[in-house]
């Protein structure tokens, strides 16, 4: 018998804010009071910082299987615990691709071996990410998937995707859609406009995002079927998400950190650091994903973590990788701008980064209550960092934000109870 008592915490329910101190047994909470007293338990003191629920991150890039000097299930899985991340769902674009039952369950096993936070294994929508048969998905829903997707290869074909969306359905699993147009994006770097003419680099229009994201949501309200849109960017997009939503279309949507952080002014640096796909955009856009978030059109924030090794971005901006290295920057940058920057308030944070993706993905936890999985983040709001790339767990140092001055430091993250985490501890 395993106890924990967290106490003197002011904690973030789902509908409250209030101090109190939480006693889980077994990795279940089993008591919630103002003051409880346990000789029997391991004591946290959390006095002075705020207990969230576990941040789940539902769109993540752990590269192994195949790419693991990027990163691997090890490496990935110490950074998700730094960030405050008690569950996360890795992307199938490894080598080989996850497409079948076999992968699924070593990336499944590998995360119980690592035993640091739940990995959760996304398998890809069709054979090879090729976008020509689909996936075996009921046989990786049985060996441990969760979603599926071709993230980071758009599916072209409309057919295919309705199919799809149909087979997912059958087997109680939700498509996450990465929408691009290949046709338009093809050969681009950054955000087409003022920045990427100044730059003199190729840009990415927003139609690249909305031409897609657009047949996606008629699929859905065709077929009536569940589909989830990837990496939100443009205002565009935004808006037909509001509109589909007030006609009840079953389509969900996500947002990262760098959408609301920054503008594709970044890139007139040439820092390949801030090369994302999608790009970042301008100044509409994001003020655009920010209302999104506050009036629910955006569902929740995700990192889109996606580690590369130092010499696939320190090189010429057009033949440097796409991505943001995002899982121990995620909190403090949502906190800062968001709550800090009067968009959200603590318990709509906590639904965009716990409560959401496990609605969405149909998984355990996402919330504080009696007899819930005893999955914390615990945070200092009130101590203010600086972002230092040098220090991440992450292998991937590749983040825009280097030097950036934040507020919301993570101190622990607790897993079933048990503590994963310790800020003073590396």
């Amino acid at each position: 018998m395993s106890k924990l008592l967290i106490k003197g915490g002011t904690v973030v329910f789902p509908d409250r804010v209030e101090r109190a101190d939480l006693l889980s047994q077994d990795g279940k909470i089993i008591k919630i009071a103002k003051e409880i007293s346990d000789k029997e338990a391991e004591t946290l003191d959390a006095q002075g910082l705020t207990v969230f629920p576990g941040l789940i991150d539902m769109h993540v890039h752990l590269r192994e299987p195949g790419f693991e000097y990027k990163e691997d299930i090890a490496s990935g899985s110490a950074a998700a615990v730094a960030g405050g991340f008690t569950q996360v769902c890795c992307m199938p674009n490894t080598s080989p691709v996850c497409d079948n039952a076999a992968i699924v369950g070593y990336i499944a096993a590998r995360g119980k071996e690592v035993g640091l936070c739940k990995i959760r294994p996304i398998g890809s929508i069709t054979v090879g990410e090729k976008g020509e048969s689909l996936s075996e998905m009921g046989k990786m829903k049985e060996a441990g998937a969760v979603a599926v997707s071709d993230d980071g290869k758009p599916v072209s074909d409309a057919r295919i995707m309705r199919l799809a969306m149909e087979y997912a359905s059958d087997f109680g699993l939700v498509c996450l859609s990465h929408c691009e147009d290949k046709s338009l994006a093809e050969g681009g770097a950054v955000n087409e406009g003022y920045n990427s003419t100044l730059a003199g680099l190729k840009g990415i229009p927003r139609a690249a995002e909305e031409i897609m994201l657009a047949r996606e949501i008629i699929l859905a309200e065709t077929l009536k079927k569940r589909v989830h849109i990837c990496h939100v960017s443009t205002k565009g997009g935004v808006q037909l998400l509001k509109e589909a939503k007030a006609r009840g279309v079953a389509v969900t949507a996500e947002t990262c950190p760098h959408y609301f952080t920054l503008t594709d002014d970044a890139i007139v640096t040439f820092d390949a650091r801030t090369k994302v796909n999608p790009p970042l955009r301008e100044v509409e856009d994001v003020e655009a994903i920010k209302a999104g978030l506050a009036d629910g059109t955006l569902d929740c924030i995700v990192t889109d973590h996606a580690p590369h090794h130092e010499q696939e971005k320190n090189v010429e901006y057009n033949l440097a990788a796409f991505g943001i290295s995002g899982l121990e920057t995620s909190f403090a940058l949502s906190y800062t701008a968001l709550v800090r920057g009067g968009v959200l308030t603590l318990t709509q944070l906590a639904d965009k980064m716990s409560a959401a993706p496990a609605r969405i993905l149909g998984l355990d936890g996402g919330g504080i209550g009696i007899g819930r999985t005893a999955d914390f983040a615990l945070a200092d709001l009130e101590e203010k960092y600086t972002i230092d790339s040098k220090m991440f767990r992450s292998k991937g140092k590749n983040t825009p934000f280097d030097g950036r001055e934040v507020f919301g430091k993570i101190k622990y993250t607790v897993v079933d109870g048990k503590i994963k985490y310790k800020a003073d501890e590396r």
